[in-house]
């Protein structure tokens, strides 16, 4: 009830907001690049595809990651050439010329890595050691979702003539300060409000992102080029997105199933064959493994064994979720270390047909 009437409120303010789009006549070739397409999706596609099969231990994932490599580099190199030719490309390679675009969309992407990060890795470790259901971890989080929403609200409005390279440069900051002080705070936390505060700090520094990022990347575009720009930035959001969600959660479960495996292995009380037993079953069902769980598949276990194996869990979860912040702890900084570079550039001339640009 409650998500429902915090998304219907979200709804109504960018339906408010709906009369600021503008259309911009576009001029240019309608042509489609076909082969650009496949590119682009199998390109992005290959690379967290193969993030997800490691995830899952399934086989092929070199060769989906080189899949997807392959793709990107060949997508550039097949839109310069079409450039050249002056054939109509599925995105015009002239855009990255501009630095306030790379440097936009770079951060952008950076920005989406960290988000995914944050928003897969903290469900699972909500739902795993402190066994909330979805609504309960959903709740614990609105710290982050709701500070970073009301913050893009406020910035937006009150930037005024504010440096924007110098906002986004404080809002990676505070990403990369609020997951600092998360991560250790992981082990000892017993509630999702433990966590409130690092999430709040990290929900201020995306809500100022979001309130600058859009308009920084597309204010150097003319009008009859800002859409496909938005569209670029967009797909740059949405891959780092999934990126994000695919990696950290993969490094997540993968840490999880090592450090128990190894901690296993390393006990006095377990046997080899028991080790290798329980690590097994964590390997098949580490995204499910509560203490509950693992209690119930302990039955006529000695009561040694399976107080040793509980332990080794409780341990094992804060360490796994521990690691996998270092992903979005480190887009964080690449982000940042792109908001000094900004800062150095004068600030760009705030856009009208980017302001009315609406980020997917």
């Amino acid at each position: 009830m409650i998500i429902a009437i915090v998304l219907s409120g979200i709804l109504a303010i960018v339906l408010s907001g709906i009369r600021l789009v503008h259309d911009v006549p576009y001029t240019g070739d309608r042509g489609v690049d076909v082969v650009g397409a496949i590119l682009s999706a199998v390109g992005m596609g290959g690379v967290v595809l193969g993030i997800l099969v490691w995830q899952e231990g399934g086989d092929f994932v070199i060769a989906l990651l080189a899949l997807g490599i392959v793709s990107l580099g060949s997508l550039a190199w097949w839109l310069v050439r079409r450039k050249r030719e002056g054939k109509p490309a599925l995105l015009d390679p002239g855009l990255f010329k501009s630095k306030y675009f790379r440097l936009g969309i770079s951060s952008q992407t950076m920005q989406q890595i960290a988000l995914g990060g944050l928003m897969i890795a903290l469900p699972i470790f909500l739902q795993m050691v402190l066994e909330y259901n979805a609504l309960d971890a959903g709740l614990s989080l609105a710290p982050l979702s709701l500070s970073m929403f009301f913050v893009a609200l406020l910035a937006g409005k009150r930037a005024g003539r504010r440096s924007p390279s110098k906002i986004i440069r404080a809002g990676f900051l505070l990403l990369a300060a609020g997951v600092v002080v998360l991560i250790p705070i992981v082990p000892r936390a017993h509630s999702g409000w433990t966590m409130a505060a690092p999430l709040l700090i990290a929900g201020c520094g995306l809500g100022l992102l979001v309130s600058q990022l859009n308009n920084y990347t597309l204010s150097p575009i003319e009008e009859e080029r800002v859409s496909e720009a938005a569209g670029v930035n967009s797909a740059g959001g949405s891959f780092g997105l999934s990126y994000g969600l695919a990696f950290a959660g993969a490094i997540m479960l993968a840490s999880l199933s090592l450090v128990f495996s190894h901690m296993a292995h390393s006990s006095s009380v377990l046997s080899e064959s028991e080790a290798d037993k329980v690590s097994t079953q964590l390997e098949k069902n580490a995204e499910v493994m509560t203490n509950t769980h693992l209690d119930s598949l302990l039955v006529g276990q000695p009561e040694d064994v399976r107080k040793e194996i509980i332990h080794i869990n409780t341990k094992s979860r804060p360490i796994a979720l521990q690691i996998a912040l270092l992903i979005p702890l480190l887009a964080s900084l690449l982000g940042l270390f792109n908001g000094f570079r900004m800062t150095r550039l004068p600030d760009p001339e705030p856009s009208s047909a980017a302001e009315g640009m609406v980020m997917g």
